[in-house]
């Protein structure tokens, strides 16, 4: 079997995307943080609504890149799914480690089941699975299947307002009290990593699936494609509003639109022109950075430290001299600037930790 072909744009993507994970989950101050940093309350797109997208839409290219080649080499394809179910589980598992780890140190009232790495692992697993089953057509006819009949849930569920809305209820139905969000006297629940929404988040990774196979054989249609989805994401949400909260169809398409044209610009600038790829060394360790960032936090905040440093060192020494939003920012920047020097490290020496 001859050897993978290895993507630097696709590894510096990812790396970014973390990076950017990072920062805007680890503000110095929640009371400090501009606009563009936090998530919409509830419809639109900032910026920072594009990142765990990004992330998805990558993990469907690296299935395109990793495990449809070894298919086409003539691989055993039930080797491989049990390659990708195990390590989807260890995703899955490790999420539910830190939410452990932020229950019994935080001291929280509950133990949170969904969360970001869970729902990258399941994502993954049936991604992979359909990767190594299921052909090109069929592929395309699973997102559109996805997409529409996520739409008709949303429009047959008779709102889209929070706590309302029909994943809000299925997800209080389901786990009630151990969501992200719950209102005990209304009995409301809702949780931005529940169970259905995750068929949009899915659908998301569907494409980069695709979007994965156009790298490999056509990357001068990653532009194309990406003015595709915008224009599509764009038409949709006047019916159906962008929505990260609910991981709406229209947000599927926006986002993958922009997703897939931050990759055409990598590909062009490091796979063609060779430029540095910049963020590769968080992208190969990806996994590591975030959990590993994610517990360091957890252990900060437990122990008062992370409160500390904002109001002892950034906001005392900087909060004098600049806006507050911008001490916030600067020591978020200084905790992603120590976690790739970490990376770096790592890089160094060739340790590279697969989940």
């Amino acid at each position: 079997m001859s050897p993978l072909k290895r993507h630097a744009s696709v590894d510096a993507l990812r790396g970014i995307t973390v990076a950017a994970m990072l920062l805007v989950n680890n503000p110095g101050s929640w009371s400090h943080v501009y606009a563009p940093l936090l998530h919409a309350q509830w419809h639109g797109c900032t910026p920072t609504d594009l990142v765990f997208p990004f992330f998805l839409l990558i993990v469907g290219v690296s299935i395109a890149l990793g495990v449809t080649p070894k298919v086409e080499q003539g691989a055993d394809r039930g080797a491989l799914a049990r390659a990708v179910l195990v390590r989807a589980l260890r995703i899955i598992g490790l999420g539910l480690l830190l939410h452990l780890l932020a229950w019994w140190w935080l001291q929280l009232p509950h133990f949170r089941p969904w969360g970001v790495l869970q729902r990258i692992g399941l994502c993954f697993a049936v991604a992979g699975v359909v990767a190594l089953w299921v052909g090109p057509r069929v592929q395309w006819l699973c997102i559109g299947v996805l997409l529409a009949g996520y739409a008709a849930l949303l429009a047959v569920g008779g709102t889209l307002e929070p706590w309302l809305n029909l994943p809000s209820r299925v997800d209080t139905a389901l786990l009630g009290p151990l969501l992200y969000q719950y209102d005990a006297i209304a009995g409301h629940g809702h949780d931005p990593e529940g169970l259905l929404s995750t068929l949009g988040a899915l659908a998301t990774t569907l494409i980069g699936l695709r979007i994965g196979a156009l790298l490999r054989a056509r990357p001068t249609m990653l532009l194309p494609a990406a003015v595709l989805l915008l224009a599509g994401g764009a038409l949709w949400s006047h019916w159906l509003p962008w929505n990260k909260n609910l991981w709406t169809p229209s947000y599927v398409l926006w986002t993958a639109g922009w997703g897939t044209l931050a990759l055409w610009l990598a590909h062009l600038l490091i796979d063609r022109w060779h430029l540095p790829a910049l963020g590769r060394r968080f992208g190969v360790n990806a996994i590591t950075a975030y959990a590993g960032s994610s517990a360091m936090v957890l252990a900060m905040i437990a122990t008062g430290s992370w409160d500390w440093l904002w109001t002892q060192v950034f906001d005392r020494w900087l909060t004098p001299l600049v806006d507050a939003r911008l001490a916030s920012l600067v020591m978020g920047l200084a905790f992603v600037g120590l976690w790739w020097l970490l990376m770096a490290w790592m890089d160094r020496r060739r340790l590279y930790l697969k989940i």
